[in-house]
Order: structure tokens, then C-alpha cells, then sequence
């Protein structure tokens, strides 16, 4: 029954990193497509293929584990990916705008969710070590991306 409780634990802990880079990869497709500023265009090309990338690497380390991904319509992922969607819901309206800032800014807003999902998922309890090791590569990757962005940000202004 542990067993069962710790591997229900940490297939939570998995899906919103899943459902977080997803949502990392769309929210910077999306802008990259409508933003005019070549640089950002980049910039943002880099972070979703690094997003996406990510993700393979997650998702095949659950496989390991025989865990699959969780489907977003399952209840339990609902509110992780309501959340998670939130963090990048106003991208669209603000890239169509075209003011870099406010583009930064919601990226910004984007980065500062996956990377509490990331700190929560390395301290959470139990996480095996080669789910660990990928995780904690990640994280670093997206506290880069975070701090790129907030410095691109920081010299819109």
C-alpha cells in the first residue's frame, strides 16, 4: 500500500514536470510565430525545442519506470494543467500587441512557474536517482532560460 501511495506521489510529481514543459514548449512556439523582433524570435525558437526536448527525455525516463505520462483530461492533472496553462495564457494577446516588454514579462511569469515545479519535484520525497539527475539538469536549464529572459526583460524597459 506504500508502494502504491509513493509511486501515485511520484507519478504526480512527473505529470505537471510533463504537463509544465508542454506548456513551456506551446507558450514559446506560440510567441516565436507572432513576435516581430528577430532576436526574441530566437530566443524563443531555442526555449521550445529545449522544452521539447526535455520532455522526450522525461517522458522516456517514466517509460523506464513503466509509468506513462498522464493524459490531460484524467481529473487528477485538471488543475495542474489549468495552472500550468495560466502561466502562459496571455501570451497571445500580448505577442499580437508586439511590445517586447510586456512579451518578456509574460515569458517571465512562464519560466517562474516551471521553475517552482522543478524546485517541488526535487524536493519531493522518493524521487529515484536517475529521475533525479534528469530532473535536476532540467531545472537547470530552465533557471538559464528564467534568468535570459528576465535579463532581456530587465533591458526592454
Amino acid at each position: 500500500m506504500a508502494t502504491d501511495n509513493h509511486n501515485s506521489a511520484l507519478r504526480g510529481v512527473l505529470n505537471e514536470l510533463v504537463e509544465t514543459l508542454k506548456d513551456g514548449e506551446r507558450g514559446y512556439s506560440e510567441a516565436l510565430t507572432d513576435v516581430k523582433d528577430q532576436d526574441l524570435k530566437q530566443v524563443f525558437k531555442e526555449y521550445a525545442v529545449q522544452r521539447d526536448g526535455y520532455l522526450t527525455e522525461l517522458e522516456n525516463a517514466m517509460h523506464n519506470l513503466n509509468m506513462r505520462p498522464a493524459e490531460a483530461k484524467e481529473d487528477k492533472l485538471d488543475s495542474v494543467v489549468g495552472t500550468a496553462h495560466r502561466a502562459w495564457i496571455n501570451i497571445k494577446s500580448v505577442v499580437t500587441g508586439n511590445d517586447r516588454k510586456a512579451i518578456l514579462d509574460e515569458c517571465e511569469r512562464g519560466e517562474d512557474y516551471a521553475v517552482k515545479a522543478f524546485q517541488k519535484a526535487i524536493q519531493s520525497e522518493g524521487l529515484p536517482n536517475e529521475i533525479k539527475s534528469i530532473v535536476e539538469k532540467q531545472y537547470n536549464g530552465i533557471k538559464e532560460a528564467q534568468q535570459q529572459i528576465r535579463s532581456l526583460r530587465e533591458t526592454s524597459k
